[in-house]
């Protein structure tokens, strides 16, 4: 790590930056994410991202950087409450900000199990849905979650948020539904769509061969593309008034239903 610079003024340009990866367009076009907090900022290079810079506020963090992540980091700068202020998007950071390179997988580029368990999204709209579902995929380590026509960024920092990081440590795909429906044929994995067009439970299918779960939008459902395309529709049992679940929780359900079904083995 280069020597740390101190930096106290809000016109800073690396501190006017960091304002500026708050935008999606920012973040594509820069291949840059921020990451906030120290265990986020664990995760993320536990995972093989590579860091760009990290900044730090001593008012915050008066023990400065660990000594596990100094090796990682290629320029760190110590900045005052006041700029610190400016550039954390959480409240709860712990003082710490790091500057990450995006990673980006392709479909060819997935490594699968055995029986893969993969979870497709259709033009996923919430940054805490995502965020949510990609903490469950972990969990239950998923093989993959692919994002069909995305509508909000992977490297959102509310995903990451509601992810616990766990962004990092999933295997995402972003692609077009056509590009999908072409990978699972080719890679004869059975489609389960969720969907409230069907009788048939969620519970009565089998999960225990190499599957996906389609999961659309709360606000429109599936598309009729995806319910065309896939093997079987499936529903969660509605008792009440509404006719869906939050998408996080349904594909939550769905999970741990195929999880079960294969005694909780990867």
């Amino acid at each position: 790590m280069n020597q740390t610079e101190k930096i106290t003024s809000l016109q800073n340009p690396k501190i006017k930056n960091i304002v500026k990866l708050q935008k999606a367009s920012e973040r594509k076009k820069q291949k840059l994410f921020v990451v906030e907090g120290l265990k986020e900022i664990k995760h993320v290079t536990s995972c093989g991202y590579e860091l760009h810079s990290l900044y730090f506020c001593p008012e915050i963090a008066p023990d400065g950087l660990p000594e596990s992540v100094i090796p990682k980091v290629p320029q760190a700068y110590e900045v005052s409450s006041d700029v610190f202020s400016k550039i954390a998007y959480r409240e709860t950071t712990g003082g710490m900000i790091a500057l990450a390179y995006s990673r980006f997988l392709t479909l060819d580029e997935l490594k699968l199990s055995k029986i893969p368990l993969i979870v497709v999204l259709e033009h996923v709209e919430k940054p805490g849905n995502l965020g949510a579902i990609l903490r469950t995929a972990d969990a239950a380590q998923v093989d993959a979650v692919i994002i069909c026509d995305p509508a909000t960024d992977l490297y959102n920092p509310n995903v990451i948020r509601a992810s616990i990081g766990c962004v990092f440590s999933t295997q995402v795909v972003s692609c077009s539904s056509e590009e999908a429906m072409e990978w699972l044929k080719e890679k004869n994995i059975r489609s389960f769509a969720a969907a409230i067009q069907t009788n048939k439970w969620y519970h009565e299918s089998n999960y225990d061969q190499p599957s996906a779960l389609i999961m659309g939008t709360e606000s429109e459902g599936l598309s009729q593309q995806w319910r065309d395309f896939s093997d079987e529709i499936i529903k969660i049992p509605m008792m009440g008034i509404n006719d869906s679940l939050n998408v996080s929780i349904a594909t939550a359900i769905l999970i741990y239903e195929a999880m079960r079904q294969r005694d909780f083995k990867k």
